[in-house]
């Protein structure tokens, strides 16, 4: 057996262990939310299976608090379910994404597609081979599931008197703070740095005028820059190109 061939799988383990450490990091930062999940949930209503039945079935986070704000204030199904749509459309371009390292039969991609959220979309994409973004992708997916149901059940259940602490103990900045470690790494690429900075651009310009939400799905626009930039030569090469 070569060297090279042994390497492979020590190195395939090593990765597989980080994502693992790197999961546990971010499902620990984000249980918080899930415990003010549940505390939502009581304060709208809904009993300790409503709540569980949410955070199982949508599993989305941000669509989650939006349903239960507009069903805690009185609104109707329709509007609930409404507005946690449009927070959810983010993860149809998460797919697109993941698509590709996330083969097998319809049935099983339809399963896998429950775990379709930034966090592990994040973890997954950031892998360098597609069965390491399959495993990130699956690994997050589980951790992070599994953890959010537990706070979601510990805030219903226990935590249901506590009111707003999650924000009174400014643990609301983990989940963006977790998030943006996650994309770090990506802005040592040109095109992606000029894409961030027209995403922001996009977004900021837009706030005085959308409603929440609608600036943020609208900076997703900034993507098309880098069919631009890919598209439009360098001009050294255009110059080595000249006749």
């Amino acid at each position: 057996m070569s060297r090279r061939s042994t390497e492979r799988p020590a190195a395939e383990v090593a990765a597989r262990k980080a994502i693992v450490r790197q999961s546990l990091s971010i499902a620990l930062a984000v249980s918080p939310f899930g415990v003010a999940f549940g505390v939502a949930c009581a304060d709208a209503g809904l009993s300790p299976l409503e709540a569980t039945g949410f955070s199982s079935l949508l599993f989305t986070g941000g669509s989650q608090f939006a349903a239960v704000k507009v069903l805690g204030d009185g609104g109707s199904a329709g509007a609930a379910i409404a507005a946690a749509t449009l927070l959810g459309i983010r993860s149809m371009a998460y797919g697109v994404v993941m698509a590709p390292a996330l083969t097998g039969p319809l049935w099983w991609r339809a399963l896998a597609s429950q775990f379709m959220i930034d966090e592990t979309m994040a973890v997954g994409s950031a892998q360098s081979q597609k069965s390491l973004q399959r495993y990130g992708y699956l690994a997050c997916g589980v951790i992070l599931f599994t953890l959010w149901n537990i706070s979601t059940v510990v805030g219903a259940v226990v935590v249901s008197s506590a009111g707003d602490i999650v924000e009174q103990l400014g643990i609301d900045g983990t989940i963006p703070a977790s998030f943006l470690a996650l994309l770090w790494p990506r802005l040592k690429d040109p095109v992606q740095r000029v894409v961030a900075l027209g995403g922001i651009v996009i977004a900021l310009g837009l706030v005085p005028f959308l409603s929440p939400g609608l600036p943020i799905l609208a900076s997703a626009g900034a993507i098309l820059l880098t069919r631009l930039i890919r598209q439009t030569p360098s001009p050294s090469l255009a110059k080595d190109a000249a006749p």
